[in-house]
């Protein structure tokens, strides 16, 4: 794919490549995320049923962009009652690896599955028995070899006319992590009520959660007109 260049189109034909190649990165984004329901299959199934029955913590972990996608995916489990961390792949070497204990789950999410800072904590995971859930674009990478489950993020292509920028792969990762917690939340049979009940400061929880009793005047605090 090739750059668009507009610095030579007058006003009008600039706007018009604008448009075009917005049109172009949202298809090409929707078509890497549609992509991906051909790969739901029983391994899914599995890794849900897993973090439903985790006893001990749900960590997520990944570098750069795949990192700030992992913290999305985190914050969304503990979202619906499922408490998850995120843990930064390089500051898991310099002694944050301590968070994670014998028999956790670990999702590791690297496009590449070769992250140096990830391929580093697979011996850590391997000694702690933890259960691995690599989220991959690479089947034959050194992380989908060494996980117990692997859930394929693989992209044609990404938006960017340079095939560098993650793009389509971070988008793909990020709506995998969403299956994953909207399949988990129907398995427990989440309510909105379950859900307000970790958002107390928000609109829902207001909404869900406050009672007449929490906002009405008793005694002497009740107005009185003469």
């Amino acid at each position: 794919m090739r750059a668009v260049k507009t610095s030579s189109q007058n006003p009008a034909q600039q706007t018009q490549s604008l448009i075009e190649r917005a049109k172009q990165v949202l298809k090409i984004e929707s078509d890497s995320v549609a992509d991906l329901i051909g790969r739901i299959d029983e391994t899914f199934a599995r890794v849900v049923r897993e973090l439903d029955q985790c006893q001990g913590h749900v960590v997520v972990t990944g570098m750069g962009k795949s990192g700030l996608i992992g913290h999305k995916i985190a914050a969304t489990f503990s979202s619906i009652g499922l408490p998850a961390v995120f843990l930064h792949a390089a500051e898991a070497s310099h002694g944050d690896v301590g968070i994670i204990t014998r028999g956790d789950i670990v999702l590791a999410i690297s496009n590449s599955g070769e992250t140096d800072e990830i391929v580093r904590l697979l011996p850590t995971l391997s000694r702690l028995k933890c259960t691995l859930v690599g989220m991959t674009g690479n089947l034959g990478s050194t992380l989908a070899k060494r996980s117990d489950h692997i859930l394929n993020i693989g992209v044609k292509e990404e938006a960017c006319n340079m095939g560098l920028v993650p793009t389509a792969s971070t988008t793909a990762a990020l709506a995998m992590g969403d299956a994953i917690a909207m399949a988990l939340l129907d398995l427990r049979g989440f309510r909105e009520e379950d859900f307000a009940v970790n958002h107390p400061g928000g609109s829902l929880g207001r909404k869900l959660l406050m009672t007449v009793n929490d906002l009405m005047h008793i005694g002497g605090d009740i107005p009185k007109v003469a």
